[in-house]
């Protein structure tokens, strides 16, 4: 007897329809086609043995399985479920009405207990875009699954229990998540809060500006500043996840096996910190097994990269692609694969190797040219890309041993959620610009472009800084974004002023001309 089953198959985060047809005739043989990897081949064992300790008697015929297309790769051992269940129905030890409606996936141990799988959330969407009504996963990932609307998506813990949802014979009810109530209850709870930073009222606006307007920012200054304690607070201050983004930043974190188990949709904008060994495959993904890196990970999120110059130069270079696309295309012989980049990349570094190059109170130690040395490792390409660079410097005791409290990540957040609202309403009919770090040229000269006090200024500007033409866009964005903060409908000498104060490594200094 026939039977087709359906599963799916990760490729970079969307899922593919997997049809698995099951043939169960003479013989003793167990033959599992349609390009499986090892983890696939080695299920044989894992089917028989779940199936008899599921208290049914594994059919001693020769099994033909193939997974369909069968010219794409099939990797792990989320297929093993639907297998078996396909052995089942096609040596007709189960009756199953409707299972061409019904879609699958997890992994089975030799007990018949259901693991989890990565994927299941874009599984869940493809289940729900082809019009399945069911999905069954292991209840580890069922809560994950279940943020879908319109499909019924139900937890198994072992075979077993498949087997009486396929049936009808228990009582099981599909999981339903009310995603409002999710980000509700959620989405404004942070560890860290903008009051409890001593003085750096500069850098907070800096910080307010680059939220504001999606830009990518970098510190520099002494060690013991606060800079790596500024950072871990920008995200109190970001507007909180879209639906739409916090489903693909989800989908993101579980191709990448990053969700716990039980967990459902992302509510908060992610926040990855990679150390500066980190390899340029385990930044921006791929591997013998495709999967996202730090970059797709900090999707709709922030990266902040801490020591920046001590990152490799080679790992760093490769982000200069992805911050411009906000797209990563990982290309190799067997697999191109596309994963989201869409992020905000935060970095901060000393000005020099002992840290103390312009300090106030304390003298630099390094030997001529190491300042420029060390700021050298930092490429003048990936510093146009970056839109705000701001120096930081230690605050005075009096500030630090004050109890007064600085102005909260709330009070911030609201300023930057009405400059946000502001873009989303001019860019409602640009998809895929959301910011003004996002703007194309035609869009710069339609919403960003200074008069003529502007355009002289910026002339003068770049003239002494010996800016590239890349850097003019990245001001013009930047000054766009705090004319939104000031509710004006132009760029204005104002804005473009301060724009222009946010190029501090395009000024020479630090012992470094750009």
């Amino acid at each position: 007897m026939l039977s087709k089953v359906y599963s799916a198959a990760i490729n970079g985060i969307e899922a593919n329809l997997v049809t698995i047809e099951t043939i169960v005739e003479k013989g003793i043989n167990f033959v599992i086609v349609g390009l499986p990897d090892t983890a696939v081949k080695e299920s044989h064992e894992r089917i028989i043995s779940a199936i008899k300790m599921s208290g049914i008697t594994p059919p001693h015929q020769k099994v033909l399985i193939n997974l369909s297309p069968a010219d794409v790769k099939k990797e792990g051992a989320g297929f093993d479920l639907p297998m078996a269940v396909g052995v089942l129905v096609s040596s007709e030890r189960i009756t199953v009405e409707g299972i061409e409606r019904v879609m699958m996936m997890g992994e089975l141990a030799l007990d018949g207990t259901l693991m989890p799988v990565r994927g299941a959330l874009p599984a869940a969407i493809k289940a729900r875009e082809l019009g399945f009504e069911k999905l069954i996963v292991p209840s580890d990932n069922v809560t994950e699954a279940a943020v879908v609307n319109r499909l019924d998506v139900y937890g198994a813990d072992n075979l077993t229990q498949v087997i009486e949802i396929l049936t009808g014979s228990g009582a099981h009810e599909p999981v339903h998540v009310d995603t409002r109530a999710l980000f509700a209850a959620d989405c404004h709870n942070f560890d860290y809060d903008f009051s409890e930073v001593k003085g750096q009222d500069s850098v907070k606006r800096a910080f307010e500006v680059a939220c504001a307007g999606g830009h990518n920012i970098l510190m520099i200054g002494p060690p013991g500043a606060g800079k790596s304690m500024l950072a871990k607070r920008l995200p109190s201050i970001l507007p909180p996840l879209s639906m739409s983004e916090a489903l693909e930043t989800t989908k993101i974190h579980s191709v990448a096996g990053k969700l716990g188990r039980g967990s459902m949709l992302m509510t908060r904008r992610p926040f990855r910190t990679p150390h500066h060994t980190v390899s340029p495959v385990a930044l921006v993904g791929g591997g013998a097994s495709p999967m996202p890196g730090e970059i797709s990970l900090a999707h709709n999120g922030v990266l902040f990269l801490d020591e920046f110059p001590e990152f490799p130069r080679h790992v760093l270079e490769v982000m200069r692609q992805p911050i411009e696309d906000r797209v990563i295309t990982v290309s190799r012989a067997k697999y191109t694969v596309d994963y989201p980049a869409s992020f905000m990349l935060v970095a901060s570094m000393n000005p020099c190797p002992c840290g103390y190059y312009g300090h106030p109170t304390r003298r630099c130690t390094c030997n001529p040219g190491a300042v420029s040395k060390y700021m050298n490792r930092i490429s003048g390409p990936l510093l146009d890309r970056i839109d705000i660079q701001v120096e930081i410097e230690p605050v005075e005791f009096d500030r630090l041993a004050s109890r007064e409290r600085g102005e909260s990540s709330e009070s911030i957040r609201e300023r930057v959620l009405r400059a946000r609202k502001i873009q989303q309403e001019r860019y409602k009919d640009n998809p895929g610009i959301h910011c003004n770090a996002q703007m194309n040229s035609a869009l710069l000269h339609e919403y960003a472009w200074p008069d003529e006090a502007g355009i002289r200024k910026l002339k003068e500007q770049m003239e002494r800084m010996s800016m590239s033409a890349r850097a003019f866009d990245r001001i013009l964005r930047v000054a766009r974004t705090i004319a939104d903060l000031d509710a004006s409908e132009r760029v204005e000498l104002r804005h473009l002023s301060e724009a222009l104060g946010y190029r501090s490594l395009d000024r020479g200094s630090y012992g470094h001309p750009f």
